[in-house]
């Protein structure tokens, strides 16, 4: 198993943003959790499950053994992850939409 972050830098609010993703569901909220993401930052309804992260972030996510990944290997991840969460093969989550940093998502490319 293993966590991915892209390198994207897309420019939004002011920061630059990549996407992080992993192989299964829970291993990637227990990697956000232990780099400081909150659970309730995941992006389960944009077009493929991720978490935005800042590209200061994305240095804690490398250095935390995340790995530094090309657009390809992201998509495959993310893919995976959708199929996990429609397949409820993971805890569902709850939205809570008054803890959303916005209502906006990045766009996964």
């Amino acid at each position: 198993m293993a966590v991915y972050v892209d390198n994207e830098r897309i420019e939004w609010r002011g920061k630059l943003w990549c996407h992080l993703v992993a192989d299964s569901l829970d291993e990637l909220h227990a990697f956000a959790a232990r780099i400081g993401l909150r659970r309730s930052w995941f992006q389960g309804r944009a077009s493929y499950p991720h978490y935005d992260v800042t590209t200061d972030v994305r240095e804690r996510a490398l250095i935390a053994g995340a790995l530094a990944s090309r657009k390809r290997e992201v998509l495959i991840a993310a893919r995976k992850l959708k199929v996990e969460m429609a397949s409820g093969t993971s805890e569902p989550r709850i939205t809570d939409p008054a803890s959303q940093p916005s209502s906006q998502t990045l766009p996964l490319f």
